[in-house]
């Protein structure tokens, strides 16, 4: 009986032992060497992707799609939009609208968002790129396509009094090609997009 009481008041001091050993190393060591390795090597990624303007006030990040509306919900005709968003881009409700390709809402949102995005653009409906008119699988996608960014440039333009190639100039420059050469697409960040603009005055 004795034996035994030994025995497993030993195996107790192992398991105790062997769980302070591990807390050390994955709760605490661990820890801190992958977020000293991230300030390291990738500092603005590892901070959030912050973006800031010239008095150093945060304007958002790189990462993360933000509306440019007035209070009453209305699209700035001077900013660039993104994608629309099936969370009005809150960043704690990340998700899609899950509605399926033939779903009847979808087609009629679908819809709505093309007559209006003509109407503020001023350009005719077949010429409003796909990814204007849905939401990206996250809603909280900062970037769009090319051809998104192009059809929103004279809005932009007669918006802020600056010329067309001004403008297209500006896209050309935050236009972002496929990862490693071959993955994804074309892409254009808005957000950066926008703080550029802003600091052309």
């Amino acid at each position: 009986m004795r034996q035994k009481l030994v025995s497993a008041l030993s195996s107790l001091g192992t398991a105790a032992r062997l769980m302070l050993v591990f807390t050390l190393l994955l709760g605490v060591l661990y820890p801190l060497s992958i977020t000293a390795a991230g300030q390291w090597l990738f500092p603005a990624q590892a901070n959030g992707s912050l973006l800031r303007n010239g008095q150093g006030q945060v304007l958002g990040s790189a990462l993360i799609a933000k509306s440019y509306t007035d209070p009453a919900g209305d699209a700035l005709p001077q900013y660039f939009q993104p994608r629309p968003s099936a969370n009005d881009y809150d960043a704690l409700a990340s998700g899609g609208s899950n509605l399926g390709p033939e779903n009847p809402e979808l087609v009629k949102q679908i819809l709505l968002r093309k007559t209006q995005l003509a109407k503020f653009n001023q350009v005719p409906e077949d010429q409003i790129p796909p990814d204007a008119l849905t939401a990206s699988g996250s809603g909280l996608d900062p970037e769009i396509s090319p051809a998104n960014a192009q059809m929103q440039s004279s809005r932009v333009a007669r918006a802020r009094g600056l010329s067309a190639q001004q403008v297209q100039q500006l896209v050309r420059e935050h236009t972002t090609g496929p990862t490693l050469g071959f993955v994804g697409q074309e892409r254009v960040n808005v957000v950066e997009l926008n703080a550029a603009l802003d600091e052309l005055g």
